[in-house]
């Protein structure tokens, strides 16, 4: 699965990842982070989700990073907002007031992109990447990420033999393999989405579970 796969999926309008409303998660544990105004919040394969205009309405700056720029016009103009566009190579910038979405690729970001960032909202970033590139994302986040961020991350559970992700499975102990040592995981809810969503009942899954988990790092 490479960049084109996700570009082609914005090009031809396939987007059914894509939420039409605010997270509930989001907004329901969003305060288990303690976070302050004005804390810098970063998106990884944000798309156009409405949860940044949220996190921008809570006080924090965004900073979400998209592979597409269909996606980053899609936002700012369903949204009403006329973003500046400037160059930072290697990536397009779509700003206005606290929102900017970096268009380009995620594992191109370094240190000095993100040190101002306190936490990170992930709910479509790692149940969208193959087992292989999960690590590599976890470990790149680990790398450009300061010591002190903490993560809220929503992730889906279910038999991945009966359905092609994305989104994939990603579950509660493959979470605590990926982010290993370094961090401590805590599992906040855990409930049956196969209930709500007639879409992936007619895949064929028996079984999925949305799990919402507060990562922070050790000894911070």
């Amino acid at each position: 699965m490479n960049a084109d796969f996700w570009l082609e999926r914005w090009q031809k309008s396939q987007i059914g990842f894509h939420q039409g409303q605010v997270n509930p998660h989001l907004e329901a544990y969003w305060s288990n982070l303690g976070l302050s105004s004005g804390a810098g919040v970063f998106v990884p394969l944000c798309g156009k989700s409405l949860d940044m205009l949220w996190l921008a309405g809570m006080g924090h700056s965004v900073i979400g990073i998209e592979l597409s720029d269909i996606a980053a016009r899609s936002f700012f103009d369903e949204n009403n907002l006329i973003p500046s566009i400037s160059s930072r190579y290697p990536f397009e910038v779509y700003q206005h007031a606290e929102i900017a979405i970096w268009c380009g690729n995620f594992f191109s970001l370094s240190k000095d992109d993100v040190n101002l960032v306190k936490a990170v909202y992930d709910r479509a970033a790692l149940v969208a990447l193959p087992p292989d590139m999960r690590k590599d994302y976890v470990l790149h986040l680990k790398e450009i990420l300061p010591a002190d961020v903490q993560i809220l991350l929503v992730s889906f559970d279910y038999p991945q033999e009966q359905m092609d992700g994305p989104p994939f499975s990603v579950g509660k102990e493959e979470v605590d393999r990926l982010y290993g040592n370094d961090f401590e995981v805590k599992l906040l809810d855990s409930h049956d989405a196969l209930v709500k969503n007639e879409r992936f009942r007619k895949l064929g899954l028996t079984r999925m579970v949305e799990n919402v988990f507060h990562i922070s790092r050790i000894n911070n």
